[in-house]
């Protein structure tokens, strides 16, 4: 039976260097706003002999959610792993000085959206299955406010459901990854010598052995 993978945040950066890297071992679901990206995705995985289903949504809009996740179920009858690679990444600001919509935006995709997944996500994974998430501690950093604080929080949802699954599955991973030079970076570091981070191909293929033990 193929193993199947739900990657969150699938178009750019580490979420799309590790679809690359499960497509050779799963059925790789991609899911992210931009089309353009998703196509990409799908090209360079089925060049490389592996299977994608690109769903172009927005993991904020709940409603899409609930028919990605019953889709899912509907034609795979469950779930192997889930990478949730998504976030929002507000602009930099003094903590006095955050936008609303841009805090709003903030909570709504780096936690309620996650919150929401979780809870139906969680049934495709049964027992077995696999969730990971990627920490990114800025929290209490200068001028991370609105990210330092929905990281953090999101974080903190993923710690909830890994001790609460400990015995009951599914199991639940938290994993930091090396600065890699992606577009979100680069919005909190201008100039920042992009040389000196790692690429998000070989990132995703020193996690990969941790994601899937």
């Amino acid at each position: 039976m193929t193993k199947t993978v739900l990657i969150t945040g699938a178009s750019r950066g580490l979420g799309a260097s590790l679809a690359k890297e499960l497509a050779a071992t799963h059925h790789v679901i991609a899911v992210a706003k931009t089309v353009g990206a998703l196509e990409d995705l799908d090209d360079a995985i089925q060049a490389a002999g592996g299977q994608a289903t690109l769903a172009p949504m927005d993991i904020s809009v709940d409603a899409a959610m609930q028919q990605l996740c019953r889709g899912i179920f509907d034609r795979w009858g469950r779930l192997d792993l889930w990478l949730h690679t998504a976030i929002h990444a507000a602009p930099l600001a003094p903590a006095g000085h955050i936008g609303s919509k841009d805090f709003a935006k903030s909570v709504e995709i780096n936690v309620a959206a996650t919150a929401r997944l979780i809870a139906y996500v969680s049934p495709l994974l049964g027992q077995t299955g696999r969730a990971v998430f990627f920490n990114d501690d800025r929290a209490g950093e200068k001028f991370f406010g609105a990210y330092g604080a929905t990281k953090a929080a999101q974080i903190a949802l993923a710690r909830s459901w890994q001790a609460e699954s400990v015995r009951t599955g599914p199991h639940v991973e938290i994993l930091t990854p090396a600065p890699m030079p992606t577009a979100t970076r680069a919005r909190f570091y201008p100039g920042e010598d992009r040389d000196a981070l790692t690429e998000p191909s070989v990132e995703a293929a020193r996690l990969l052995p941790e994601i899937l033990s």
